[in-house]
């Protein structure tokens, strides 16, 4: 009998999103922005002008972030669920993963919609691939391991 995914997508996506967004806070404090700000940038992704939207844009950011994050883990946790050697070493699975979603993210997602964000710094990708790799893939790698091993 196959476990349900429902539990480690739930488990992956608020424990790596919240390291993931306060890391992204931590950077942006230490770079003498506003976290609002940083927020409202995340939500301009899919919703345009909601830089300009205040509050409800800062919560929109929040809330795009953990839908994205969901999403990246759940995409592990079906894989997991069907190949499980992925649950055999976490961290070989966790850092491939991460490598995968900082590529996806970072090469395909970002510059189709922000093209100024191209090529990107090197501080930019040294932060971006320890975000996706230990705070995203070997939380996520490790979580499928516990919960949907046999």
């Amino acid at each position: 009998m196959q476990r349900s995914i429902w539990k480690p997508i739930f488990l992956a996506t608020v424990l790596c999103g919240t390291l993931d967004i306060v890391f992204a806070m931590i950077l942006t404090l230490m770079r003498g922005r506003e976290i609002p700000n940083m927020l409202r940038f995340v939500a301009s992704g899919p919703f345009q002008h909601a830089t300009d939207w205040g509050a409800s844009g800062a919560a929109l950011g929040l809330a795009v972030h953990f839908t994205l994050m969901a999403i990246m883990v759940a995409w592990f946790m079906v894989a997991a669920r069907n190949v499980p050697a992925l649950t055999d070493k976490p961290w070989l699975a966790g850092l491939i993963y991460g490598l995968i979603t900082w590529a996806v993210m970072n090469l395909i997602v970002v510059p189709l919609r922000f093209p100024a964000a191209w090529p990107p710094k090197p501080m930019a990708i040294a932060t971006q691939l320890f975000a996706h790799i230990v705070l995203v893939g070997l939380p996520t790698a490790y979580i499928a391991r516990r919960y949907l091993r046999g």
